[in-house]
């Protein structure tokens, strides 16, 4: 039976996760910065909000509410003007901060604020946080925290299941020895780094038995290198490779209607200097995007036809576990108006942590 079709309330469902109606507040995709030229305005639908983006003069994007609070003309039907907006219908024109500072008709301003959106840019990707004041930064890669990066984009997809449904697949221990024939049984480390982030490591060494573990391992130190940190439940970011040079992969999701998913694949590596360093780096890049189509090859299929539903949850999905925990533990959102959704964990979440106790002991 579609999970989706359940209470949220039920004995055994969480409130927040694979909820078609709610996602985490933090920062999500919008558009890459290379499709908004200086000047120019687009409109944006993002979970499930109606949205004006512009980028003005100075270069910088803003994002607002779509409609003007006049007589409610889209304002991606505008232009922009300088480092502000100006309506189309009327020609009201907006700042960036949101403050009505010109209303042609009566020669003066009113006191009208428009809703403005937290708005950056980061790995060629402009980001909206959906709530007041970000209090998380946006979505990195751990390992390249303090490093400047270079970034391209690998594909962009539509999965028929919810975005976390398509997260934790990377952590489902168990599908990369049915799925990909990995010949080790992985166990994960968690590392919580904020209310909003939170890490899954491989710790295992294992596979003396494969061949092709016994070939790769004077490569590695320690345990195969793979790790991923989610953030926000929706976005999470791949580490996986050799000592000498690991690749990473950003996965950012977002949700759309019907508890689909719509998601972008980045490419990331450190920058490099020069002209043979950006020459490296297009190599890496284009390498780092085959690991990455490795990655989702033979799990499409699953995304399209799954009804997820954990029923009966074995130690092997211990980590998935741990991430849905998380993600009830965070500030949740209402699908298309961003309103705070106020609930508390119930019995549901009793439940998965009474599992992961079980599984722990």
């Amino acid at each position: 039976m579609n999970v989706n079709s359940q209470p949220v309330n039920s004995n055994r469902h969480t409130k927040h996760f694979n909820n078609p109606e709610r996602f985490i507040e933090g920062w999500y995709w919008a558009t890459p910065s290379h499709q908004l030229r200086v000047n120019q305005v687009k409109p944006l639908t993002l979970l499930g909000r109606e949205l004006a983006i512009y980028r003005g003069k100075d270069g910088k994007v803003v994002t607002f509410d779509a409609y003007c609070p006049h007589m409610g003309a889209h304002l991606a039907e505008g232009k922009v003007e300088d480092n502000g907006l100006r309506c189309f219908f009327h020609n009201w024109k907006f700042n960036a901060d949101g403050s009505c500072v010109d209303v042609p008709c009566l020669g003066e301003t009113l006191p009208i604020k428009l809703k403005t959106w937290p708005t950056a840019e980061k790995y060629g990707m402009i980001w909206i946080w959906t709530g007041k004041t970000p209090q998380q930064p946006l979505p990195f890669v751990p390992e390249l925290a303090d490093a400047e990066c270079d970034a391209a984009f690998g594909a962009r997809f539509v999965k028929n299941c919810h975005p976390n449904v398509v997260m934790i697949n990377a952590i489902d221990a168990h599908h990369f020895n049915t799925v990909h024939n990995f010949p080790v049984d992985i166990v994960f480390e968690r590392q919580e780094v904020n209310e909003n982030a939170i890490i899954f490591s491989n710790t295992t060494r294992g596979g003396d038995n494969s061949l092709f573990l016994k070939l790769i391992r004077p490569f590695y130190k320690n345990a195969v290198t793979y790790s991923m940190c989610y953030w926000y439940g929706s976005t999470g970011t791949v580490t996986v490779g050799p000592d000498f040079l690991h690749f990473h992969i950003m996965f950012a999701l977002r949700l759309l209607e019907g508890g689909k998913t719509e998601g972008q694949t980045i490419l990331i590596t450190k920058k490099r200097q020069g002209i043979h360093g950006w020459l490296l780096n297009r190599i890496l890049l284009w390498l780092t995007n085959l690991v990455g189509n490795y990655f989702a090859k033979g799990d499409t299929r699953i995304f399209q036809t799954i009804k997820f539903d954990l029923k009966t949850p074995i130690k092997a999905d211990l980590s998935i576990l741990q991430f849905i925990q998380h993600v009830e533990k965070q500030k949740a959102l209402a699908w298309g108006n961003w309103q705070l959704v106020m609930a508390r964990w119930g019995d549901g979440e009793t439940w998965r942590q009474g599992k992961v106790r079980e599984m722990n002991d």
